[in-house]
């Protein structure tokens, strides 16, 4: 009986999750899935560009492990590009991590203050209440969260 799988940790989860060629309608073609691991593993190594040992270690797997992943997630985009197919990415063996600074609040972290993007009028963050829901007293914009 095989060992389990751990959980590979990814750090952005793609918007879009759907590429396929130019001019082709969905059903005649021919699909690959990417994993969101092998995703991770791109961004991490291809446009970040991260050296192995260090994305391996972000997402918290050995370097062979993420040499691997990277292989067969290069291997499916090849496939993709050369055959004409299109590329889903979905599933995996993944937890999402969420670090301070990063997901709701743009990269910035949560808000501290309210500010007007309009006249610059300024309040104290109220807990449970978003600062878009807060209408400026002066001119009535809504206000924008500021770090």
């Amino acid at each position: 009986m095989p060992r389990p799988r751990c959980f590979r940790r990814v750090w952005f989860e793609p918007n879009v999750t759907y590429f396929k060629p130019a001019g082709i309608r969905k059903s005649e073609l021919a699909q690959t899935t990417l994993t969101v691991d092998e995703f991770e593993a791109i961004r991490l190594k291809d446009l970040e560009g991260i050296d192995q040992i260090e994305a391996a270690k972000k997402m918290q797997i050995s370097q062979p492990t993420f040499h691997r992943t990277l292989i067969s997630a290069r291997k499916k985009i090849a496939d993709a590009l050369v055959n004409g197919k299109a590329i889903r990415i979905f599933g995996g063996n993944y937890k999402m991590i969420r670090s301070p600074g990063r997901g709701r609040g743009f990269g910035r972290g949560m808000p501290t203050s309210c500010i007007c993007p309009s006249c610059g009028y300024e309040q104290e963050k109220q807990r449970g209440t978003p600062c878009l829901q807060i209408k400026c007293p002066k001119c009535g914009t809504p206000l924008v969260g500021k770090p």
